[in-house]
């Protein structure tokens, strides 16, 4: 099966099911990351993937790692600090500062979030599809999380901390305002041991995209608005 190759102007994308198996999930080359075409991506379960080396490059990838709001696993830990209520947790407030943060390189010195991602994402926030959760100690961005809302489901992108559960605790707030509006599950794309221990589960290609196609008709809007008042009961 061959890769497919997207107009850098009009790219149309292929079916996921086309994707290769190796790489798992590599659908196309090409294209661009115009707000139009990111959406058109995320509507049809393709996200974007690739460093600054490497052309632009779209994944499908067979299985799809998702957390399900009502599965998510609270630890003893991160409950105890949910119900302390020290961190002010908001949506949309510094979304450019999260999105930066996660582009921080990691352990293994490297990062994918390119300065052109960056400023898509950023675009795209603007025209009100992506947004962030913040978790904030004081005036300190300590933790958040930011992605691409879609009907009935967040497309999570990248999340970091800076103190102990940081990002869980952006999760945790994202993912009960998630189960309030009836919203299905949250995409994490690729799985990694972080993400098992938050209850997440892999779900086959076909039915995630049948999940998406159905999600795709919600007509849902951001409305996170968390209460850092209200307490953190075992919801």
């Amino acid at each position: 099966m061959n890769l497919a190759v997207l107009d850098s102007d009009n790219p149309t994308f292929p079916h996921p099911s086309t994707a290769l198996q190796d790489p798992d999930g590599l659908l196309a080359v090409g294209g661009n990351l115009e707000p139009e075409t990111l959406m058109a991506a995320y509507r049809r379960g393709i996200f974007p993937w690739y460093q600054d080396e490497d052309p632009l490059l779209w994944w499908s990838p067979r299985e799809r790692c998702v957390i399900r709001p009502d599965h998510f696993h609270i630890s003893t830990s991160l409950r105890r600090q949910l119900r302390q209520a020290r961190y002010q947790v908001t949506s949309d407030k510094a979304f450019f500062e999260v999105i930066t943060a996660c582009a921080e390189p990691r352990g293994d010195g490297g990062t994918w979030i390119t300065s052109e991602m960056i400023d898509a994402y950023n675009r795209l926030h603007e025209c009100g599809k992506a947004h962030s959760v913040e978790v904030w100690d004081g005036d300190q961005l300590v933790g958040g999380i930011y992605g691409i809302h879609v009907g009935g489901i967040f497309c999570g992108e990248s999340m970091f901390s800076k103190v102990s559960n940081g990002s869980k605790i952006a999760i945790a707030h994202l993912l009960r305002w998630m189960n309030a509006e009836g919203l299905e599950m949250l995409d994490c794309q690729l799985t990694n041991p972080h993400l098992t221990s938050l209850g997440s589960e892999m779900m086959p290609r076909d039915k995630f995209l049948q999940c998406l196609s159905a999600a795709n008709a919600v007509q849902g809007s951001w409305t996170f608005n968390d209460q850092p008042s209200r307490p953190w009961t075992k919801d």
